[in-house]
């Protein structure tokens, strides 16, 4: 009896000495459930392997069903795949990330590389939960995600509402995050985002070009307008969606049906960095080329296919191609674009039955958006002054 009332005493000092972040509590026992010792959750009573997932354990809000949350940086699932040309199973990659993502805050959360700790500071991050999204139709899936998420990034933010932003009607708007899904939900994303900011620069990380144009293969002569995972950035500018001449596409290293590919490619205004550059200039030579491709002044989208890395790091991608980056490469990469105006990002293809039981692609994928998450809590809000300049 005396060890149990010590505990509970000891415990006791504990919560009061981190009260401002405790849950209030009521009742003799709650100190049982609600407390603060190292790697226990922090004021969840869940431990870190228990309890409903969210991204990194944020607090989650359904937003498409009220407005009455505001937030600076959302996370958003959009649950489909029905746009894959090989191996499904994408739609379960935003249950799988979040589960993969469960240890991101567990001792605080503090990024050593970038000297930043996303999930303390005064902007409000929340998770949104998932589109619903169905794998019936896929044009009426594609508009549900488009409308869903602009119905997130629309609103006004937690801070700095009432500030100058880079958006079209000149507001200061809330940031998302999206965890796909295959990649064809990067076009009604892009289509979310310029009716926002019009068009942007685009960072497009992914083993493919996904620049195809679509063709007719012996079928109905509406294939030649099909939207799927490799033909999107075709639509994306066709629609000029696409900031011109400052879009790059980073870690390609598939086979093409031709040096046409490329031909094509460029001409929907993107630059290429192959994976096998990683040789030659190393990491720091390609995070120059990418910033020295999108500028430091636009708004910035950032789009990455898991298939990036080598299936050695991350097996549970649709369609994996050898010669890949390593998971340190790929994060090394993503922390140089530290300081950009980054308005939005997705990452995609995240197929979870193909995992091992290590979840090795579930946590590369959480720890990417990690990274990208820090650079923009670290960032601040997207202010800009009254004559258009970014705020630093």
């Amino acid at each position: 009896m005396l060890v149990t009332t010590v505990s509970l005493l000891a415990l006791s000092a504990v919560a009061s000495a981190h009260s401002k972040h405790q849950t209030p509590m009521s009742g003799p026992h709650q100190k049982l459930w609600y407390n603060t010792l190292p790697g226990d959750g922090g004021t969840q009573a869940d431990s870190v392997f228990s309890g409903i997932s969210t991204f990194a354990r944020l607090p989650y809000f359904p937003c498409l069903s009220s407005e009455d949350e505001k937030y600076d940086i959302a996370f958003i699932g959009a649950p489909f795949d029905t746009g894959t040309s090989y191996r499904p199973g994408a739609r379960f990659g935003p249950s799988g990330i979040r589960q993969g993502s469960r240890r991101l805050n567990l001792y605080g959360g503090y990024n050593v590389p970038l000297e930043a700790n996303p999930f303390v500071s005064d902007l409000k991050v929340i998770d949104c939960g998932d589109i619903p999204v169905t794998s019936y139709d896929n044009a009426w899936a594609i508009q549900q995600i488009e409308e869903g998420h602009n119905s997130i990034l629309m609103r006004k933010p937690f801070t700095d509402a009432n500030e100058y932003g880079l958006s079209r009607a000149g507001k200061t708007l809330p940031r998302v995050i999206t965890l796909g899904g295959d990649h064809t939900i990067t076009l009604p994303l892009l289509r979310s985002i310029n009716r926002a900011y019009g068009p942007v620069s685009v960072i497009h990380f992914d083993s493919h070009l996904d620049s195809w144009k679509p063709k007719v293969f012996g079928g109905s002569p509406s294939q030649v307008a099909s939207v799927n995972h490799g033909t999107y950035f075709y639509h994306a500018a066709m629609e000029g969606l696409l900031r011109n001449d400052t879009n790059i596409h980073a870690g390609i290293r598939t086979t093409l049906s031709g040096p046409s590919d490329y031909e094509n490619d460029g001409y929907c205004g993107f630059e290429i960095v192959e994976a096998r550059d990683i040789d030659t200039i190393g990491t720091d030579g390609i995070i120059k080329r990418i910033r020295d491709r999108v500028g430091t002044e636009n708004p910035v989208y950032l789009s990455i296919d898991i298939d990036t890395l080598d299936p050695a790091y991350a097996p549970a991608t649709g369609t994996p191609e050898t010669g890949g980056w390593s998971t340190r490469e790929l994060r090394t990469i993503i922390r140089g674009l530290d300081g950009l105006n980054l308005i939005g990002a997705d990452i995609v293809e995240v197929a979870p039955a193909y995992d091992t039981n290590a979840e090795l692609s579930t946590m590369a994928a959480a720890d990417v958006l990690y990274e990208i998450l820090t650079m923009m809590v670290k960032k601040g809000p997207l202010t800009v002054d009254s004559e258009g300049s970014v705020e630093l």
